[in-house]
């Protein structure tokens, strides 16, 4: 259960961020991180190896005083692909828990 419990915190950090990408989409010169997960110690279990900003500059857009100026490089598309890929991650470890708990509480019947 202790594997899918430090998978379900490694993902809900994943979502944060995620959601502070998407809630500065439109903040000019905002640069978007990405949430890096892999397995605990000794292969149990999902953790965040670090959470790196992404050096891509953003495009172009229309600055505040006129001109251009460089906008977030923030791509919705990918983050809502990675938030859906969270978003499965999370259910299924979440079912994993729910199971788990449904088969102690079967054999604590059936012991007691």
């Amino acid at each position: 259960m202790d594997t899918n419990i430090s998978a379900l915190n490694a993902l809900g950090t994943s979502v944060a961020v995620t959601a502070h990408d998407v809630a500065n989409l439109n903040t000019p010169e905002f640069r978007g991180r990405e949430a890096r997960l892999e397995s605990g110690p000794q292969d149990q279990g999902v953790r965040v190896a670090e959470i790196r900003e992404d050096p891509t500059p953003g495009p172009l857009v229309p600055g505040p005083e006129g001109g251009l100026g460089e906008g977030s490089n923030v791509d919705l598309a990918r983050e809502m692909v990675g938030l859906v890929r969270d978003e499965v991650a999370y259910a299924a470890n979440a079912a994993a828990i729910r199971t788990q708990a449904e088969m102690v509480g079967t054999l604590l019947d059936t012991v007691g």
